[in-house]
């Protein structure tokens, strides 16, 4: 069974259980959460956590109690051209519930925090529960969004070049320490925007977000959770789900993106992609791009865990355990 313990931000905790149900998605087994009666009907509910915690399962059981819109946070359910491998709702969930800002994009497309905001704005006229893994959108919405100049084209090409020819080492001695503090130095697009605001402005990212503007949805005017599974559980789910993902077609997810796979496009960051399409192009077999997947599956929902921990400790916290 698994128990969720939900917490106010002083980690005043109350113990709930969870019935241990499974049910299908996108052929992933998830777990059913049931126990909704503490959380808000009225506000709009955020949630956020580590990839593979459950987070879909739990939005779509608000969805179905209080008829809200489910609205994607993650920056990479946003593009069309992968469903499996970033765990984007099925087409069966789609139909149960509706869903907005998940596939909407082409592969190669651009696609900032801003713009998610400016997507969002219009959908809080309705009831809705904000889920996903990308931290900075709920940042962003939250506590307001810096507005800084668009990059100009040329300088963006400059930073692709220089990350392709040294990697992010190429980059970051241009960035301040306080910059360097405030972003994730293990994501790349993070590091290659940093270091195209100071090129193309002149002032450090650190610097424009201090003169962030006022936020689209403040923080006590929401319903903000977090999920908190336990390391082990959650390594365990995501050898399991990763798993699972290939028997239900991730591999020829990845076959039919090969042709157009580019890594230096956001999109390609689907985590599973590029082991995969390595896989595909004789760079590996097939278990070894399944073990480097869920490394990388591991490592990033550490960095989740991270951010987490250091910016969402106002959020009301919901601590997983079991099996």
């Amino acid at each position: 069974m698994l128990i969720l313990r939900l917490t106010k931000p002083q980690n005043v905790a109350k113990r709930r259980q969870v019935q241990p149900l499974l049910a299908p998605r996108s052929g992933i087994r998830h777990s059913k959460m049931t126990d909704l009666s503490r959380i808000s009907r009225e506000r709009a509910v955020l949630i956020a956590g580590p990839t593979a915690s459950g987070k879909s399962a739990l939005a779509m059981e608000l969805a179905a109690r209080d008829g809200r819109l489910i609205v994607n946070a993650d920056a990479l359910q946003v593009y069309g051209n992968w469903r499996l491998l970033t765990a984007r709702p099925s087409a069966a969930d789609e139909a149960a519930a509706p869903h907005a800002l998940y596939g909407h994009l082409a592969r190669d497309c651009p696609y900032s925090v801003g713009d998610w905001l400016r997507d969002l704005a219009p959908l809080l006229a309705r009831p809705v529960v904000i889920v996903g893994g990308t931290g900075l959108y709920f940042s962003a919405l939250t506590a307001g969004l810096a507005q800084i100049p668009t990059t100009p084209a040329p300088i963006r090409a400059e930073a692709d070049a220089r990350r392709a020819e040294g990697g992010i080492a190429a980059l970051l001695p241009d960035l301040d320490a306080e910059t360097r503090a405030k972003i994730d130095l293990q994501n790349p697009m993070r590091v290659q925007r940093a270091w195209e605001v100071w090129r193309s402005t002149g002032q450090s990212l650190a610097v424009w977000q201090s003169t962030t503007g006022p936020a689209l949805l403040p923080l006590k005017e929401a319903e903000p959770l977090v999920l908190r599974p336990g390391v082990p559980w959650l390594d365990a789910r995501i050898a399991r789900r990763f798993h699972q993902m290939v028997d239900h077609g991730a591999l020829e997810e990845a076959r039919a993106e090969a042709p157009y796979f580019n890594p230096a496009l956001p999109s390609a960051k689907a985590i599973g992609a590029a082991e995969l399409i390595g896989h595909l192009r004789g760079e590996s077999s097939l278990d070894q791009a399944i073990a480097a997947a869920i490394l990388a599956s591991r490592q990033y929902a550490k960095r989740q865990r991270t951010w987490f921990r250091s910016r969402m400790g106002d959020w009301h916290e919901f601590a997983i355990s079991g099996g």
